[in-house]
């Protein structure tokens, strides 16, 4: 679906279903030049297990319109304000990458946004290789490339995928290379100079789920101490044998976690 939030459009995946008001929310949240896609094989399984899902375009990405945003605090006000238009607060928000930052801010400057937060593929912090940099605002072919190359794991390198006729890495791929001009850079700048998460997660109370690949080169589970150190209440799951992009490389051991993570019982749909 589509709305229009703060003078510009918006596009939001629902996973097929039309929201209903006594549901649970769930907001996914892409990551660097990524786009509601990302969330393809989770959102359309949580729509049909009991939840109202809100897989977000960011401004600038995907179909929703405006500029990227330049910080991540800004990208945190912007969702948790968001959350609060699509009346889905308090919401699961699931961040992947980038997103994880987004979701921590939103929750740390509006608790009342958030429910729960789930952290796919996050650390401390997340500084970005010169060469990523420079070749995300001017060769989006050769960042896809590298973004590909230290985001996928080992077993997904050699092939298969759990959606038949899925090629991961051209996939992945395309995703990156088709976002908007300035999307992946904006993103990739704004991840680069983030330090707050340590200070935001601090002040979060709600429940949180890390969900952390163990081939994961990008956030690699060894940086995320002191992140995973400032938060009480949380639950860290391990995802042997997979890289960064854990929910396009390994789409049902992701949906797994954040049903898990969100407190699915099986008994709603």
């Amino acid at each position: 679906m589509e709305i229009t939030f703060r003078g510009a459009p918006v596009r939001i995946a629902t996973g097929g279903r039309d929201h209903s008001s006594d549901l649970p929310g769930v907001v996914l949240i892409h990551g660097a030049g990524m786009d509601r896609t990302t969330w393809q094989m989770q959102s359309r399984w949580l729509s049909h297990h009991g939840y109202r899902v809100a897989a977000v375009d960011l401004p600038g990405h995907g179909l929703s319109g405006g500029e990227p945003l330049e910080t991540v605090e800004e990208m945190g006000e912007w969702t948790a304000a968001l959350i609060h238009e699509l009346e889905l607060a308090p919401a699961h928000i699931v961040g992947f990458s980038l997103g994880t930052y987004v979701a921590i801010e939103a929750a740390a400057q509006d608790p009342t946004c958030a429910e729960s937060l789930v952290l796919i593929g996050t650390a401390t912090d997340m500084p970005v290789h010169p060469e990523l940099l420079t070749s995300s605002y001017d060769d989006k072919a050769k960042a896809s490339k590298l973004m590909t190359s230290w985001g996928i794991g080992s077993n997904a390198h050699r092939g298969g995928h759990p959606s038949p006729g899925s090629w991961l890495i051209g996939a992945s791929s395309a995703l990156i290379e088709r976002s908007p001009e300035n999307a992946l850079g904006h993103d990739m700048a704004a991840c680069n100079a983030y330090k707050g998460a340590v200070v935001s997660a601090a002040a979060i109370t709600q429940p949180v789920t890390f969900v952390l690949g163990a081939e994961d080169k990008m956030t690699p589970i060894k940086r995320s101490g002191d992140l995973l150190d400032a938060i009480e209440n949380k639950t860290v799951v391990r995802m042997d044998k997979i890289g960064h992009m854990m929910p396009i490389e390994d789409p049902i051991g992701a949906r797994k976690a954040i049903a898990e993570a969100i407190g699915w019982s099986g008994q709603r749909s």
